[in-house]
């Protein structure tokens, strides 16, 4: 098969986005977790809460560093196979990456020391205070980085120029109406909440298997209890502000909401689509649908028309059904993230969620959930922006680097492959090494009558 050096670059960036994805949710979500605990420490001076904060901030650490190392490959990519869109977005797309640079990876990567090394060497509230910034600035960092993002699903704010050496080009002309773009408020919620959960499921799942092996069992129950609480919450207002996002792809993407429901025909009482198959030949859909739902969801209202993808030339449209399978898998991974918390608090009322080994096991197992929902996110916004890289105004076709060939694309795609394997086995093997370690065991003089009661306690709940 012979590929094309536009192909080779899409899959290139794909392959180093999808795998740099896997760790800002991490550090997002273990920012927010990391907040809540060592407030507790703070107000309660409950040694418990210190040593849960120290452990929690070594995964923190070690997901942080490969975060970083994986996202510096992006920037270059943008020059080196996406040269004709560097230069066509290069005073919009940079203003927002520099601001990401200056204000929040600094901010975040500045205060991580304190975090790392500052206990016992500066006071409480100054700690707590370092880790309210680590937080705050890994949410930052993820503002700009969808700001620039959602520019580029929705643009506005902006005047397209010819220079003195002939480049056509984009320029701002409100940097903070590009920044608030129509997209960003409602991306940015949706993606952080997808974070809160991706952050508090690997909480839940390392929590769950030191409750199963019956180890830590102090560190193990409180750890678990609050994240639970956090993920409930998360998961709750997921669908919400997914609803938000649709509203506003469909009345500016309208070509993306209708690959989403896999909808040719522009129709009232529209179905909305529980799973199904697109037969983009045949151009139907078939599967399970709840008739009028998309109308109803969109505008409140079941004679509202939606306008479907014959509405749109062949070439203006994204590939329906990959998007439609990545957006649906989403989706249904939401819906189940809320049962799986839902019936997780209802056992934990019950008392009887941290002997029970099957929800154990699951909530072991669901660490993975989010990062896919995550992930197919993610596929669903950017294939369904296709056949353009910024939306309305530059095609993918015409975006890539016309001076790479086809060998040069293929030979560093095998080499980043290789590399970020090395690179994803190395971080599993630190995290697996931290997890087996354990927190680290509490001075003997803190609290130690009181320690002890709660542990013969916790093994006689768990027997």
């Amino acid at each position: 098969m012979e590929y094309t050096v536009e192909f080779l670059s899409r899959l290139q960036f794909a392959a180093t986005a999808m795998f740099h994805y896997i760790f800002p949710p991490f550090s997002i979500g273990l920012g927010l977790i990391l907040v809540i605990f060592e407030s507790y420490y703070f107000i309660t001076k409950d040694k418990v809460y210190e040593n849960i904060t120290r452990f929690w901030i070594k995964i923190f650490a070690a997901n942080f560093s490969v975060g970083v190392a994986s996202g510096i490959v992006l920037e270059f990519e943008f020059g080196t196979n996406w040269a004709t869109y560097s230069r066509f977005v290069g005073d919009v797309f940079g203003s927002p990456l520099a601001a990401e640079g200056i204000f929040a990876f600094f901010l975040e990567s500045g205060f991580l020391a304190i975090l790392l090394f500052g206990w016992n060497k500066v006071k409480p509230w100054v700690h707590l205070f370092a880790t309210f910034m680590v937080f705050i600035g890994s949410m930052m960092s993820g503002f700009w980085i969808v700001a620039a993002n959602s520019w580029q699903q929705t643009p506005v704010a902006y005047e397209v120029i010819t220079d003195a050496s002939g480049i056509t080009k984009a320029v701002i002309t409100d940097f903070w109406e590009m920044v608030f773009n129509p997209s960003t408020p409602s991306r940015f919620s949706h993606t952080i909440i997808g974070a809160f959960l991706q952050g508090s499921f690997l909480v839940l799942s390392i929590s769950a298997y030191y409750l199963y092996k019956k180890i830590h069992l102090e560190f193990a129950t409180r750890s678990f209890t609050i994240a639970l609480g956090v993920a409930f919450v998360s998961a709750l207002a997921q669908p919400l502000l997914g609803h938000e996002s649709a509203k506003v792809a469909y009345e500016y993407q309208p070509a993306k909401m209708a690959a989403f429901e896999g909808l040719y025909e522009t129709k009232d009482n529209a179905p909305l689509y529980l799973f199904g198959w697109v037969d983009e030949e045949a151009e139907q859909t078939k599967g399970i649908a709840i008739p009028g739902m998309l109308s109803y969801l969109l505008n409140w209202d079941n004679d509202f028309v939606v306008k479907g993808l014959n509405e749109f030339p062949e070439e203006e449209r994204p590939p329906v059904n990959a998007v439609f399978q990545s957006y649906h898998l989403m989706v249904a991974i939401g819906m189940g993230l809320i049962l799986i918390t839902f019936l997780g608090l209802l056992l934990l009322y019950k008392k009887t969620v941290f002997r029970k080994k099957w929800i154990l096991w699951i909530f072991m197992l669901s660490v993975f959930l989010p990062v896919f929902a995550n992930q197919a996110g993610w596929i669903s916004a950017e294939r369904g922006r296709q056949p353009y890289t910024v939306y309305g105004l530059l095609k993918t076709s015409e975006s890539y680097s016309k001076s790479l060939v086809e060998s040069e694309v293929l030979t560093s795609l095998i080499l980043f492959f290789l590399i970020y394997g090395l690179l994803f086995f190395t971080w599993l093997f630190v995290l697996n090494k931290e997890i087996q370690h354990g927190p680290e065991t509490l001075n003997p003089e803190d609290n130690l009558y009181r320690q002890r009661k709660l542990r013969i306690n916790l093994l006689k709940f768990l027997k």
